[in-house]
Order: structure tokens, then sequence, then C-alpha cells
């Protein structure tokens, strides 16, 4: 296909996506005369001619989900591992993480980020896949700052289990996870549901590579990226027996003795527990929670199973692997992690009505229609914690039927309430499902998470095995006041649930004034989420948090009138609420903004100003930076239909006001 520049797609179906690339049209001309009004009114309409322009014939928006090269790189290795790789996409993929690389020869995971050793590995060993010599002068800078950094015994363990795959690794030098992990039941410390969905999912499959060990036949040797090939693996001191790192280690070599002895019934048994629960959780176009590593990591283990690559499980996990690359006119092959289709949606529809435009124009309609026939109401994993629940909801992918979502319900919900569908009870049917599904999902703390409820055990973390990235899932203060903020626009302000959500997002301020993002970056997007929730809720804008908040975001303002935060925040204080302005993030400080009365305000009329004014002709932002999260600091995301909505619905805002005044219903 052809792809757009603009984060969306034009074609229909799941199967289409987009280049990452930004326009070439020009900025808008800057507001005249001190007309800020008439300038966010402009800027509106040509915001609201592009987002049309854009939907799917479905009623979808879907942009681009950019993360960074590890998604090709190891792509790359699946497909040298199941001997399935073709010149065309190997060159394809080559020609994009070659273009990503860094003047000092590494990968970064974010736009204007540091080099990243282990991705800086996967992207060097995917590239001598592809044919580049490590002589080559890009391949020997890589090579030589990965030396430089460790080398490979460094890298996270992931990397090392795709290397192991093919011999470059020992996988006795790897954390062991064994199968029987699938037995434990759901009251025991470290069983699956101790895990966040994301990382459960990858988990189960792993448990057999784990197992079974395999090595396939390495077309080349990797000594350059060692400190010392002769010692690939230096042991290092373990932690202290009484701290909860040396236990886990313990624990680990003792897991290590017992690969070798477990009984050979009980572990086939096992293997084929985890094997039956990976099939059963294979969605309808066959991907796995709608996210490229546990279907990556499920195809392999299958594979080693014996199931055949023609096998109909195989053969649609192949398959929807291909529906998450991307073709740019380039010719370079870009593989996103998920795809964002529900997300962007309900949106796309907030900031279309928030910017007036009616509630039944034939494209809110559409979207309603689409995100209706979305709903999920058969049970998932979600169930184990909240067996009598009944189900409701909505994920965040086209196919993800087991992981609904609490932040997507909350959002769709928004979304459908200001939309005039031609058949209302279908659309209170639905929302009653989803509300009473999102209020039964609440974790004991009074606050929400992102896939299930009280998804807080400490144990996870504490494995060897889980040295990247969140591997639980934890009440958060976005995702508390997107469910606030929807409960209160359902006229449930006063429900007892609300209050304690109301409760424990107050608890949660920091001392500056801002909450932290756990899904956006960070404490712009956690104090955009927030302050909206708690007015929605009924707080007054005078309240001591509301000024303590407004007066954060007064202090960050950049001189340009915009809002921008980098993802060092996430390890750097000194970060925190600083960087670059982005058109999503100073969206997201205007909507809080504006939420606590500023409206008239100098830091609102400078922040819409900005957006006014970096506006492009064709009614898009470009934004560069990457302000999601998938994991804070570990996997960062750029959304590319943020740039649009957000600063949409802030303008929109701006013009028409607040699109809803909390109802004081119970």
């Amino acid at each position: 296909m052809t792809a757009t520049t603009d984060g969306s797609t034009g074609a229909p179906g799941p199967r289409a996506a987009a280049a990452s690339e930004p326009t070439d049209t020009p900025p808008a001309p800057p507001p005249t005369g001190g007309d800020t009004f008439s300038a966010a009114e402009r800027a509106a309409q040509r915001s609201i001619d592009f987002l049309l322009a854009h939907q799917d014939p479905q009623g979808w928006w879907k942009g681009d989900l950019e993360t960074n090269v590890t998604m090709d790189a190891e792509d790359l290795l699946l497909r040298q591992f199941l001997g399935i790789q073709d010149e065309k996409t190997t060159h394809a993929a080559a020609l994009f993480i070659r273009g990503e690389q860094r003047d000092d020869g590494t990968w970064a995971t974010f736009y204007g980020g540091p080099g990243e050793l282990s991705t800086t590995i996967e992207a060097y060993v995917a590239l001598r896949l592809a044919g580049d010599r490590p002589e080559d002068p890009h391949m020997s800078r890589a090579a030589e700052w990965i030396r430089a950094h460790g080398g490979i015994s460094a890298s996270r363990v992931f990397t090392r289990i795709w290397l192991a795959l093919f011999g470059w690794w020992n996988w006795d030098d790897l954390p062991e996870l064994p199968p029987e992990l699938i037995y434990l039941p759901s009251w025991f410390p470290l069983n699956i549901y101790d895990f966040g969905c994301w990382a459960r999912q990858t988990i189960v499959p792993l448990t057999i590579v784990s197992a079974k060990r395999p090595v396939r036949p390495a077309p080349f040797a990797l000594d350059e990226l060692h400190k010392d090939a002769r010692h690939p693996n230096p042991p290092g001191p373990l932690a202290p027996a009484a701290s909860w790192d040396g236990i886990f280690q313990r624990l680990d070599k003792a897991l290590h003795r017992y690969h070798k002895v477990a009984p050979r019934p009980l572990r086939r048994a096992a293997m084929s527990s985890a094997a039956r629960w990976i099939v059963e959780r294979q969605e309808n176009d066959g991907c796995w929670g709608g996210i490229q590593p546990p279907a990556v990591y499920s195809i392999i283990a299958l594979h080693l199973l014996g199931y055949d690559l023609q096998h109909p499980v195989m053969r649609a996990g192949l398959e929807s692997l291909d529906r998450f690359a991307v073709w740019r006119d380039d010719g370079a092959r870009v593989i996103e992690a998920c795809q964002s289709p529900v997300w962007d949606t309900c949106l796309a529809t907030i900031a279309l009505a928030d910017a007036g435009l009616p509630a039944d124009h034939p494209a809110l309609v559409r979207a309603a229609d689409w995100m209706l026939g979305e709903e999920i109401v058969k049970k998932g994993d979600w169930a184990v914690r909240r067996p009598r629940l009944a189900p409701g909801g909505w994920a965040f992918e086209f196919h993800n039927d087991n992981y609904p979502d609490i932040d997507d319900t909350a959002e769709v919900i928004l979304a459908l309430r200001r939309v005039r569908h031609p058949d209302p009870s279908h659309v209170e049917a639905a929302i009653a499902r989803a509300g009473n599904w999102t209020l039964g999902m609440q974790s004991k703390n009074g606050a929400w998470g992102a896939f299930d409820a009280d998804n807080t055990s400490r144990f996870p973390n504490r494995l060897p095995f889980c040295d990247f990235g969140e591997v639980i899932d934890p009440p958060s203060a976005d995702v508390t006041a997107h469910v606030v903020e929807m409960l209160a626009h359902e006229g449930r302000s006063h429900h007892p649930r609300t209050r304690r959500g109301v409760e424990w997002l107050l608890a949660e301020q920091e001392p500056n004034g801002a909450w932290f993002g756990r899904w956006g970056v960070n404490y712009v997007y956690g104090t955009g989420s927030v302050v909206p929730a708690l007015t929605a809720a009924g707080l007054p804008t005078a309240h001591p948090a509301i000024r303590r908040a407004v007066r954060w975001l007064e202090a960050v303002q950049n001189d340009d009138g915009g809002w921008g935060e980098d993802l060092r925040s996430y390890r750097d204080a000194s970060a925190i609420g600083h960087g670059a302005s982005t058109a999503s993030q100073t969206a997201w400080a205007l909507l809080a903004l504006l939420a606590a009365g500023e409206r008239d305000g100098k830091a609102v009329e400078r922040g819409i100003a900005h957006l006014a004014e970096t506006q492009r002709e064709d009614g898009s932002w470009d934004e560069p930076y990457f302000t999601g999260t998938g994991f804070p600091w570990d996997f960062s995301i750029n959304y590319h239909l943020y740039r649009q909505v957000f600063p949409l619905t802030a303008l929109g805002r701006y013009v028409h006001g607040e699109p809803f005044a909390g109802r004081n219903g119970g």
C-alpha cells in the first residue's frame, strides 16, 4: 500500500497501516492582532477537516504506533529461527534499521534519546543477518560502543534469549523459567496471574522455550560484541542472602538444578498445559493480546512443540504479524508493536465533538457504530480476580477479546455519550454493561489499573528474569482519573467507588502539585488527566489540590507558550516538566488549566496561541517526540494521532467550554 503522511490510514480494514514521516506542509500563519479566540476557531476547523478526511470508511481512526528497532530486529531473528526469511523483507527491514542508527553507532529507544545497549545489540545482529559486514564503518562503530558498555553480558535477559536461540549465548547463563509455573494456583506467589497481562502472555510461551533450550546453527559468530570473547559471561557476586535480590538469585540457582532433574512426565504435561493456555488465547485474527511480543514467543513455543508452520494456529499467527508491518514509500518496512484503533477512535470522537461537530454528524455516528461493534461481552483473564463480575468493555486493538482494558472502556463511554445515535437503546445497554464492569474492576486501594484488579504483587519484579519494563499492573493516576471522569459524567459523582477514586487521586498528588503519568509522558500527562477528572467529580476549582496543579503547570510552561516533558523525567527528577514543546503535551496542560477555570489566564492564552502558530496548513501538527509509554523509560511510544486529537480537544474546549458539568447522581 502507499503510506500516508499523517499517521492515519486511508485503506479500509485492519490490515492497513501508515508511514511515520512528517508532512512537508508549512506551518499555518500565526495569529494576528492578538485575537487568540479567532485563531483557535480557525485552527480547530482545520483540525476537524483533517481528522474527518482521515477517518476509515468503517468508522475508525488509527495512527501509527512508533516504537524502536527491536521490533524489526526480532522480526528478522524470528524469520531466521523459523527458516522463513526472504530477501525482500530482510532488505526492507534492514533499510529501516540502518536509517535509525545514530552518529555514534548506537540505536535509541525514543527520538532524541541516548544510545541503548540491548537495542543496539539487536539492531547490529539484525543487520548482520541482512548481510552488513562487521568491518563496515557503521557496524564497527556499533560494535565498539557495545563493547565499551559491557558487551552482550550487560544486555537485558530478553536480548540474551534471542541470542541463545542461535548459540550466541549459553542457556545455562540465563534465568530459569520452568513451565510448571502454569500449575501454580492463583493464590500462590508468582503464579502467572500475578504478572501484568502483557508479561503473562510473554512468560507462558517462554517457559516452553526455557525448557526446550533450542539452538539453531548460527550463520556467523558474534565475538566482536563481547568485552572478552574468551570469557563472555564473567561471574559476578551474589547479593546478600538476606536481601530480596539475594533470595531470588538463589531461587534461580535452585531452579537451574531442578531443570536437570525435573520429572519428564511432569515437564511434558506442563508444556502441554502451557501450549493449551496459549492456543486458547489466540485471537480471531491470529494474534495474541493484540501485541507483537507475545505473538512472536507463542509462535516459537508452539513450533518447538511440533506445530508445523502450516498448522492453522501457526499460519494465522504468522499472518497476524504481517499485519503489524508498515511499508514506507522509500521501501523500508517498519514493525508496529501494537495497533491502537479503539483508543484512537474514541479520542478522535471526543475531540471532534468537543470542537463543535454536531452530535449526529455522520462521522461521529459511524465511529459510534464501529465502537459498539467492538464491545467485548465475554470473560477474559481479568475474571480470575473478579469471577462473578459480568463482562462489558473495550480493548485497545482490533482484536483482543481476552484483555479489555479499563482506560479504553472509560474513554469509549465518554465518546459514546457525545454522539446522538439513531439506536439509543443499543448505546445505553453497552454503556451500562461497561460502566458496571469498570466499577467492579476497582482495586482494593480505591484506584484502577489498566487490565486487572489488584495486580500489585511485589514478587514478579524481583525475579532475575524480569529486568526490563513493568511486569505488574498496579493502579495509576491517569487510568484512575479517566474512570473518575467517566463516572462523574455518568451521574455517579457521589457513588462510593467514585469518591474512593477521588480520595486516592488526592493522596497521590506530588508535593510540586503534579501527578505521575504511567501511560503518557509524564507529569504533564498525569496532571492533564487528573485535573479534569477532579473538577468533573465536583471538586471546586479553588480546591488546594487544583490550585497546586495550576501553579505547577504555569511554572513549567516553555517560553514559546507550549509544554513539553522529556522521557528522561522517569529517571531524572531535574527533567520533570521540562522538554521541547509538543502539540500533545501542550494540549494536556491546557485541558487541565481549562478544567481548573483558567480559560482567561495568560498561560492558557499563550498555550492556545502556540497550538495555532505551530499548526500546519493542512490542519495537522508535527511531533517527532515520544509522548506515550508502554513501560516508563524502558519502552516508549509515539502515537501519531496524539498530535491531532489532543490539540483539537483543547482548542474545542477553549472555544466551546467544558463538554459536561459533573452530574451529581449516585
